[in-house]
């Protein structure tokens, strides 16, 4: 811990920061922690539930398969634009504000999906329900690794972050049943009160950035007081200075991105984030669909879905114990690489089912479990200020490649292409994500080479 006088005045500067990675994980963290895995499970959840309601809302509306695709891009492009505003206003008013109330429109805006009884009015509440869902992830990834210590920081996000993956095996499970039962819209019904239901605990613990605080120098009371609970022994008081190793920014903030020596890291970054979210959105989209067409029961459909969430749920909890030792370039770029090779086997016609379960799993593990690599590469280069739009404009670009990939693969189907094209094609960006990471290395030297224990670079500050 860090607690120096300052002979002009007096008082004690005390580096927030230092008292973070000097601390322990304690109740008031594993509270935090939960409410912000919460967040993320809704995440995960409407990422799934349009994919699995697609098939029936086709059916019940009369309408032909491919002509969701504008469906599954209004929510996308809502997270596009969701992702890349609120990391902004986060990074100026702060993660909480931001948190609390995007959560609330997105409940808001999720129970209108399922009320929607046109096509426009269905494609209005998908796109404003993904504009509040965009700020979920790059602000509870901040936030996660602004509060876990150094030594356990990558591993923390990656394990809380997973909440993702547990919102979209839910899904996978309830839509199983409840789809065939009630309905497509039923899945939106319990996606929209979800969010609502857990407002008051977001209101109660989920906490501001101790780091955002303290290179603002805003609301120092507050600052204090999410302090007390995060580090019970911290020095507290008038006489208390609190500060980080970081100078507050003016101007634009996307253009910081590219400024400080970040420029290159993040525009690879970017095109990782945008090639593996192609790949992402595309399975998860369509694959139920294409699995129903090639003569499989709904139920069968529905689980092969579920196979690539179970698959990311497995492989990001693996991930993030290996990441901190073998670093990020070497891992991620070895997943995009295996996610290639078995989006080709997926596309084979006659696949039998085991295998096609199997395959399904192991994309999920890569592709699923790689994004939440990249979101913790973006957290740990990025600094304070910068780190919530660091990790929204990734995740931006990358759900602009997400709001594509459906189009595209929708696009396909429309020509004739089938699966085997659908899946094909999905390999392409998932060679092109495992090139980036490589190019990574030599365009940024010492950027995602090995997990960095603490925060951004030197050079990033």
């Amino acid at each position: 811990m860090t607690a120096l006088p300052d002979s002009a005045t007096g008082s004690r500067s005390v580096n927030v920061t230092d008292l973070v990675d000097a601390g322990r994980l304690g109740r008031f963290h594993l509270g935090a922690f939960a409410v912000l895995g919460g967040c993320l499970v809704m995440d995960g959840f409407d990422l799934q539930a349009m994919g699995y309601a697609a098939p029936a809302l086709a059916r019940d509306w009369g309408l032909p398969i491919a002509r969701l695709g504008p469906v599954f891009g209004a929510g996308l492009l809502g997270l596009f634009l969701g992702s890349i505003l609120a990391g902004m206003a986060a990074d100026r008013i702060g993660r909480r504000p931001v948190l609390i109330g995007s959560t609330a429109a997105f409940g808001v805006f999720t129970l209108a999906t399922a009320a929607a009884g046109s096509m426009p009015s269905l494609l209005a509440a998908r796109f404003l329900a993904g504009l509040g869902l965009g700020a979920i992830m790059p602000n509870a990834t901040a936030l996660v690794g602004e509060y876990a210590p150094r030594r356990n920081r990558v591993a923390t996000m990656m394990i809380v972050t997973n909440g993702f993956m547990v919102g979209a095996v839910a899904a996978g499970a309830l839509s199983a049943w409840l789809v065939p039962a009630y309905g497509w819209r039923a899945p939106f019904w319990i996606g929209g009160a979800i969010p609502l239901v857990l407002l008051p605990p977001m209101a109660r613990w989920l906490p501001e950035s101790l780091q955002l605080l303290a290179v603002s120098g805003r609301r120092p009371a507050e600052l204090a007081r999410w302090l007390r609970h995060a580090a019970p022994g911290a020095p507290v008081g008038p006489g208390v200075r609190y500060t980080v190793r970081e100078a507050p920014r003016r101007g634009f903030v996307l253009v910081e991105l590219l400024r400080g020596g970040r420029a290159a890291a993040t525009v690879l970054l970017w095109l990782a984030n945008f090639a593996n979210m192609i790949v992402i959105y595309a399975v998860a989209s369509w694959l139920p669909t294409l699995v129903r067409e090639a003569g499989f029961s709904t139920a069968t459909a529905v689980w092969a879905g579920t196979a690539v969430q179970l698959g990311g749920l497995v492989g990001t909890v693996v991930l993030g114990l290996v990441l901190q030792r073998l670093g990020f370039v070497p891992v991620l770029a070895s997943c995009f690489a295996t996610a290639a090779a078995c989006l080709l086997v997926l596309g084979r016609p006659g696949l039998p089912l085991p295998a096609l379960l199997t395959v399904a799993f192991v994309v999920g593990w890569a592709v699923q479990g790689g994004q939440p690599g990249l979101n913790a590469l973006a957290a740990t280069f990025y600094p304070t200020d910068l780190r919530s739009t660091g990790i929204g404009a990734g995740l931006g670009v990358g759900r602009l490649g997400g709001f594509l990939g459906p189009l595209v693969a929708g696009a396909i189907l429309a020509r004739g292409g089938g699966a085997q094209g659908v899946f094909q094609a999905a390999a392409v960006p998932a060679v092109a994500s495992a090139l980036v990471m490589l190019a990574l290395r030599r365009a940024a030297p010492g950027v995602g080479a090995r997990a960095p224990e603490g925060h951004a670079p030197a050079a990033g500050r």
